[in-house]
């Protein structure tokens, strides 16, 4: 199962991991897996690129382990934009987990 955490900070996402592997089909074939795999890397390409943010990122390297942590020296304007992108993420995730929800799981600490 996937386990996504998402930690938050005064009401802002300063966090979130993802692990665990969906196992909802065979290896290459699973698709509750390459959608999180894409929701995640996704957002996480686009703050980079579009806020021009390094995001202190940290990844197995068998997969299966996503975590990211927002630095705490943004400007107010930037930290916007990020949170802007990574609530559209936890949506995207949540979209996932309504129809797939034996195969991940969301909470917010």
């Amino acid at each position: 199962m996937i386990q996504v955490t998402v930690y938050r900070k005064a009401n802002q996402i300063n966090a979130f991991r993802i692990s665990g592997h969906a196992d909802s089909g065979p290896y290459g074939y699973d698709l509750v897996c390459a959608g999180v795999s894409a929701v995640s890397f996704g957002a996480v390409n686009a703050v980079m690129k579009l806020c021009e943010t390094d995001l202190e990122i940290e990844q197995a390297d068998e997969g299966g382990y996503l975590h990211v942590s927002i630095p705490g020296h943004l400007h107010k304007n930037e930290m916007e934009k990020i949170q802007l992108l990574f609530e559209s993420m936890i949506i995207s995730l949540e979209t996932i987990e309504q129809e797939y929800g034996q195969f991940i799981t969301i909470q917010s600490k």
